[in-house]
């Protein structure tokens, strides 16, 4: 690598650009990446790498992405475009960028326990959101950083909220490769990876970018129910039931309440069946361990207060009450039996107008499944 950007300098001096970067620079950002590394390690981070801040490897794809109408009503993906392709205009002066990784992976649900509570992202399983989890490592790392760096450096995190196009940085930064269900796949962890950021001014030597080891498999797209997954390493969000049960404020289109099936937030069927979670370890992160949920019938009765006081702390409150019993009542219309219909009646009568049509749904396709009325409520 040494060698690579000494050729590349010399080649820039006669072009008239800055002088070539002397080994003994080279040499202090190598032990100033080190020591960074190692100081993410410490604070709990399972992979860490250093990459440049110039734009990503996608950013191209990216603009196209947004042109296609890919994102739906995630505005704020087509808001912040410009600074997802320049990570110098979220950080004046960003030199550098540390990725991390922390495994999230954990205990499956025991085998019956689905039908009745609906299905979760894994990542929602724990007590704890993990924007929070996660944000506080990422500030002692940013303040680790600083320190490092000495006076006039700055440094700033973000964990799945700013406008970084993460994914693509982590690969450039060799702690994992995008696969085909456009998520990010470690070779000694899987695909059950949260990711983080913290720009910093600071001139770290960077890592050898990761290559992309997906070859022939396919899983990830034939197991997607709504087939979001248009083309390797291409997702229509707006057909992906993450964002169906996360990101859409409003109802969930007819046709696809059915291929929504038991996932109550979010999907991981596109994760579930990498190949490369054979590797996968369990992780140590007891806010990331699973708690029980009620039977979906119990959340029907549940009010504000009640909603928020079981939630509070995790990422399921960001849907809200009125979102997450749209869900609620998606689930039970595809896989409840007549015994869930007193809850579902009851919700008729919810004061919020988005739950009441997708309890009426349900209540229709529980009744032509069940009982064989095929007239709505």
């Amino acid at each position: 690598m040494k060698s690579s950007a000494s050729t590349n300098s010399k080649r820039d001096c006669r072009a008239g650009a800055p002088p070539a970067i002397t080994d003994a620079t080279t040499a202090a950002s190598e032990t100033l990446a080190l020591q960074v590394k190692e100081k993410a390690r410490a604070i709990g981070f399972d992979l860490v790498g250093v990459t440049n801040a110039h734009a990503p490897r996608h950013a191209q794809g990216f603009q196209r992405w947004l042109a296609s109408g890919f994102h739906g009503e995630m505005g704020y993906m087509a808001k912040s475009a410009e600074k997802r392709i320049d990570p110098s205009k979220i950080l004046t002066d960003a030199r550098s960028v540390v990725v991390v990784g922390l495994n999230y992976f954990c205990e499956a649900p025991r085998e019956g326990t689905r039908p009745t509570a609906g299905r979760v992202a894994r990542y929602a399983w724990g007590g704890r959101d993990y924007h929070e989890v996660m944000g506080e490592k990422l500030g002692r790392l940013a303040a680790a950083i600083d320190e490092c760096g000495g006076p006039g450096t700055r440094s700033l995190w973000y964990v799945d909220t700013g406008p970084i196009l993460e994914r693509d940085l982590a690969q450039r930064a060799g702690i994992g490769f995008i696969g085909k269900h456009t998520n990010l796949i470690n070779r000694r962890l899987g695909n059950w990876i949260l990711v983080g950021e913290v720009l910093t001014t600071l001139d770290l030597l960077p890592d050898e970018p990761e290559r992309e080891y997906c070859g022939t498999c396919r899983r990830c797209i034939d197991v997607c129910p709504t087939r979001a997954i248009v083309a390797p390493y291409r997702l229509d969000a707006r057909l992906c039931i993450s964002y169906l049960t996360i990101e859409l404020k409003g109802a969930i289109p007819v046709e696809l309440r059915p291929l929504v099936g038991d996932h109550v937030f979010g999907c991981d069927d596109c994760l579930e069946v990498c190949p490369w979670n054979r590797f996968a370890k369990l992780s140590p992160v007891r806010e990331f361990q699973r708690r029980e949920m009620p039977p979906l019938t119990e959340f029907l009765s549940w009010d504000e207060r009640k909603f928020r006081d079981f939630f509070r702390g995790t990422p399921m409150l960001r849907i809200k009450r009125r979102g997450f019993l749209r869900n609620v009542c998606v689930v039970l219309g595809n896989i409840g039996e007549a015994a869930a219909l007193p809850a579902l009646k009851r919700a008729l009568a919810d004061p919020e107008p988005l739950v009441r049509e997708h309890a009426a749904w349900a209540i229709e396709q529980i009744q032509s499944r069940c009982l064989g009325i095929k007239s709505a409520v």
